[in-house]
């Protein structure tokens, strides 16, 4: 028989480079593929396989089982059978017991190797059964959840035809002959393997796997091998997710509640002279000297960053905070004299933290946005809020801009802030403060927007006449009302809790304080604006005590 006009023997030899031996004339091969005819006995490859390989007779009857491992009946060969995802057979190579002969059966395709098919998404790749199997007696734990596969030599026709029926395999690894066609082709396989695979070269110690199970008690340390990492997967970029059940639950700390939540961004804006800047004053005097805003708790006394560009330091700012009566000490500023600060600066959460200030006033806002913003677009305000939105969270800190409204009358109140209305939506309080124009003196702050409590009620104060700034107490106005010039005919809160005790009282009735705090709710006027009432009645309105606790009250 003759291959090329070579004999068989140079023929394998021209191939292989090992020196093939005769083998007996066979009939022309079909080209329809058949398996060899099966021997009614295995116990020639059994012997073989076992004595000579070294394989356990366990490993190769679960494979003779299996229908993938079988003596042929006309030369007693050991026939690897390969199949598809089926399970039909495709392929079968025959290996000589007696001499070294290797055949591929008539019609065989390459692209179905002798292989084991497992569960889990790892796939070990050899050139020769025999090797698969070596490697599977060699480190048998849990192999049969593995995929193994072997190429009938170095082509890479089964690699691929194995991994369009398992897409799903993350990692192979290359576990071909330690020699040069070996090397050659894992670099060759790799380049053929899509990047989401991970490739990696388990090189046998010996030549090949069979080589080591054969003379494994001669190997110090089961050094059976060396790794070497071939390919990394390029892993896609994922969508960064925060499941709600891991998010922690977290209460709402307060500076003024419902009015300035610490780590949180607040807006207030009016026009230029209404009295921001006093209110500020005063704000910042509450938090460093424990003289409270109305409705507000108690806490000791802290830090505050007080930022502005349009007042001066010590003709307006000090004065100011003297008269408002502000532990100086406690009041910072960011020197910015050489570089302007922005809204985006990184000193200012610098400067939180070195001071632990717990308080950043910034007047006003479009003084601190930079240069290159346009305050009017909101995909340039966006961030910037975002970024220090993030800041007083990090920091804990309550974080309040002042800003200068619009001069567009009729609007709601929200669109009234100067810039874009992302500014007000960016923040989780929005207050205003205005005049009453039947009362220069009398100024408004209104709460319109609350995003973590229902908003506060409106709090006047005096302004402008002898007493300087003072708390009057609240005011029923709305923010839509009061930037429009319309001041409905309302009294104050206050006013109404002093006709309630009026009215409860005269004739000279003797009331019970219960009674009085009862009446008042059923009209709307919480308890605290009955205190500051009482307050207001001063020497005309007396009380005992009777029946033990219960406080009576009646007037002269």
């Amino acid at each position: 028989m003759k291959f090329y006009g070579k004999s068989f023997p140079e023929a394998v030899q021209m191939l292989t480079g090992e020196p093939g031996e005769v083998q007996p004339e066979a009939d022309p091969p079909s080209p329809a593929f058949r398996l060899p005819l099966q021997n009614v006995t295995n116990a020639n490859i059994l012997n073989y396989l076992t004595q000579e390989r070294k394989l356990s007779p366990s490993l190769v009857n679960f494979f003779i089982a299996a229908g993938d491992i079988y003596e042929d009946a006309a030369h007693h060969n050991v026939v690897f059978v390969g199949r598809d995802a089926d399970g039909h057979p495709r392929y079968a190579s025959s290996r000589g017991i007696h001499e070294k002969f290797r055949q591929d059966a008539a019609g065989a395709e390459k692209a179905f190797g002798f292989a084991h098919r497992g569960t889990d998404k790892q796939l070990l790749v050899f050139e020769a059964p025999i090797d698969l199997l070596s490697f599977i007696e060699l480190f048998p734990k849990n192999w049969q959840q593995h995929n193994y596969l072997s190429l009938g030599g170095v082509s890479g026709k089964a690699l691929r035809q194995f991994l369009s029926e398992r897409p799903d395999v993350e990692r192979v690894f290359l576990c071909l002959d330690a020699d040069k066609a070996g090397e050659d082709a894992c670099k060759r396989l790799t380049a053929l393997l899509p990047d989401t695979v991970s490739v990696t070269r388990i090189q046998p110690c010996m030549k090949d796997w069979n080589d080591v199970l054969v003379h494994r008690a001669e190997i110090p340390n089961r050094n059976y091998f060396k790794s070497i990492v071939l390919k990394e997967p390029s892993k896609p970029e994922t969508v960064k997710i925060i499941r709600m059940s891991d998010v922690e639950l977290t209460p709402v700390d307060w500076l003024w509640k419902p009015y300035l939540p610490f780590g949180k961004l607040s807006v207030l804006q009016g026009n230029p002279g209404e009295g921001k800047t006093y209110f500020a004053m005063h704000l910042a005097a509450a938090c460093t000297n424990g003289k409270l805003l109305p409705n507000m708790e108690r806490m000791e006394p802290f830090n505050v960053i007080y930022q502005t560009a349009e007042d001066g330091l010590g003709d307006t700012v000090k004065p100011r905070l003297i008269e408002a009566g502000a532990d100086l000490d406690r009041v910072l500023v960011i020197d910015d004299s050489d570089v302007q600060l922005t809204l985006s600066d990184e000193r200012i959460e610098k400067a939180i933290i070195e001071n632990n200030a717990r308080l950043v006033i910034i007047d006003p806002i479009q003084a601190y946005l930079g240069a290159d913003v346009d305050m009017n677009r909101a995909n340039e305000v966006r961030p910037i809020f975002m970024r220090l939105g993030q800041v007083a969270q990090r920091t804990g800190c309550a974080i309040l801009l002042i800003g200068h409204l619009n001069k567009a009358a009729g609007m709601q109140s929200l669109q009234r802030g100067l810039g874009s209305i992302d500014i007000a939506a960016a923040v989780r309080s929005v207050m205003f403060i205005g005049k009453l124009k039947h009362d220069p003196t009398m100024r408004i702050l209104t709460h319109e927007k609350s995003s973590l409590a229902p908003p506060g009620a409106s709090l006047a104060f005096s302004l402008g006449d002898e007493g300087g700034f003072r708390w009057v107490g609240e005011y029923d106005i709305t923010a839509d009302e009061m930037l429009s010039g319309i001041e409905p005919q309302r009294e104050t809160k206050t006013q109404q809790a002093k006709d309630l005790i009026c009215t409860l009282l005269a004739g000279g009735k003797q009331v019970l304080s219960e009674d009085i705090d009862k009446a008042a709710l059923e009209r709307g006027i919480p308890g605290r604006t009955v205190r500051d009432a009482k307050r207001e009645l001063g020497d005309a309105l007396k009380s005992k005590i009777v029946e033990g606790r219960k406080k009576v009250f009646w007037m002269e």
